[in-house]
């Protein structure tokens, strides 16, 4: 059974309490976790805006969309009454220069108790936020701010964040969220490298063929693409997500299970990662913008339709082919690709080893043997799945099938699991910053995200058009079929 600690008693302000991420992950998380018994009966959840609601007004606008955003059978409505009780809202325009004199009142009440300020504001507030945070004397020892991707949109931008929120927060108190470190598939990769002896001896160059990370989504931008046009999916997924997952693959075994043994491994590969510059760019990356199509059986607009028939070359797909260049993994190639629109829901990583060197076994059509894959799936329906060859059962000719081994977290565990949001929020009231990027990773990312950015820029080509519900370009499918591999599209 799941069990589940109470944190510190504590003050969780959101900034931005009224927007999307707020009503559809944040309070539905902390819903969670205050139904589980994690929150202590003094903690309070303080949302703030623009919207010029009081507190019994965002109760009302909680209780009204919190159950479109819980497991049905979590909703109870006695457990939400009793949250609903923690919840408070300010009326703020933190651009403005007035006194924040309500704000500061009800957080002086009790100044000792840890906060937590959540920025899920767009990036260009946290400095401001973070200036008249302590202008009005609210930055305690006891204080930690979590910062929402994208931490800017260039190296510049983001060292200029970090050094706004760097000049009123430690380096300490500063959680930089990245929600797929959170989920349990993501987590369990560590424990799959370094709990067991299995694998380690094969996770390398001399075993492993090619790395394939997917992000597949079905929704298109929807309300999103007023920030999305600005951003793109290499901003959006690539740089932060993607390489985050790919850092995981890559690393060496830390010496400690620890805020900054696992961060320091991290940071090592990414600046292991050899540069796409100029015409590498150009040829090992393919961006690609959705087209009118179908999904799931329903027709959609395309992307130039959502921006009311405006040409944009905004990409929302992306695959590339990266390579780490250090003893463990060079010659290996890292597949990555995300997309909006697509044929499939699927986030997934794939370590396709290499073929056997020789096959013993007469009458196999053209003498291949299918090579084994590791197949971690982090949504949907969690699971580690091992590919093996076998025999088929049944007398005369020997049969070969191959077949997974599958750990399903869904069958194997019998309990609800957190969300990542659940996770990580807990993680920022305790001070355990672990999950957590830090400056130096994000600035590292960046790095070498930002010149393929330019080459795309300079060479003003157009994204590839695909069809929606598709698997995407067809240039994405040249990119890993040139070197002989293909896609892992399996359900």
């Amino acid at each position: 059974m799941l069990t589940t600690q109470q944190v510190a008693t504590c003050d969780i302000v959101v900034f931005g309490g009224t927007g999307d991420l707020a009503m559809r992950k944040l309070i539905p998380s902390l819903y969670l976790r205050d139904r589980d018994g994690q929150l202590s009966s003094e903690s309070r959840i303080i949302a703030v805006s623009r919207a010029g609601l009081d507190a019994a007004g965002y109760r009302d606008k909680v209780a009204a969309e919190l159950p479109h955003f819980l497991p049905a059978d979590t909703f109870d409505k006695q457990t939400i009454e009793e949250f609903l009780t923690r919840l408070h809202h300010v009326t703020l325009d933190v651009t403005s220069t007035e006194p924040w004199e309500e704000f500061a009142g009800l957080l002086s009440t009790d100044p000792d108790r840890v906060r937590v300020y959540y920025l899920a504001s767009a990036p260009k507030l946290f400095g401001a936020i973070c200036e008249r945070l302590q202008r009005n004397g609210l930055v305690t020892p006891q204080s930690r701010v979590v910062l929402e991707k994208p931490i800017g949109t260039d190296l510049a931008s983001a060292r200029q964040i970090n050094d706004e929120v760097g000049a009123v927060f430690s380096e300490e108190q500063i959680f930089r969220i990245d929600h797929y470190l959170g989920k349990e598939t993501v987590q369990n990769l560590l424990v799959l490298r370094f709990a067991n002896t299995l694998l380690e001896p094969l996770w390398r160059s001399a075993s492993v063929d090619h790395v394939q990370i997917t992000v597949s989504e079905t929704v298109g931008v929807g309300n999103r693409i007023g920030y999305y046009d600005g951003s793109g999916a290499l901003r959006d997924m690539v740089q932060n997500h993607m390489l985050q997952l790919l850092c995981l693959v890559a690393m060496e075994a830390p010496n400690h299970y620890d805020r900054d043994s696992v961060r320091d491994e991290k940071l090592k590969v990414l600046q292991a990662l050899k540069p796409l510059t100029g015409h590498d760019v150009i040829r090992n990356t393919v961006r690609g913008q959705y087209s009118a199509g179908a999904v799931d059986g329903k027709s959609v607009p395309g992307y130039a339709e959502e921006l009311d028939g405006d040409s944009s070359t905004t990409e929302t797909y992306v695959a590339l082919k990266a390579e780490v260049a250090n003893w463990r993994w060079a010659g290996v190639p890292f597949y990555l690709r995300t997309g909006k629109r697509l044929d499939r829901r699927a986030s997934e990583i794939v370590v396709q080893f290499k073929e056997i060197p020789h096959s013993i076994f007469p009458g196999i059509e053209d003498g291949v043997i299918p090579p084994n894959r590791l197949v971690i799936r982090l949504q949907p329906d969690e699971a580690v799945c091992l590919h093996l060859v076998t025999k088929a059962p049944g007398p005369g000719g020997l049969r070969m099938r191959e077949v997974p081994l599958n750990l399903s977290f869904a069958e194997t565990f019998d309990e609800r699991l957190p969300d990542a949001y659940e996770r990580l929020l807990m993680d920022v009231v305790r001070g355990n910053p672990l999950l957590f990027m830090r400056r130096d990773e994000v600035e590292a990312a960046w790095e070498w995200a930002e010149p393929i950015l330019t080459a795309w820029e300079d060479s003003q080509t157009a994204p590839k058009r695909y069809a929606s519900g598709s698997h995407g370009p067809a240039a994405a499918t040249a990119l890993i079929e040139r070197d002989g591999r293909t896609w892992n599209d399996e359900e």
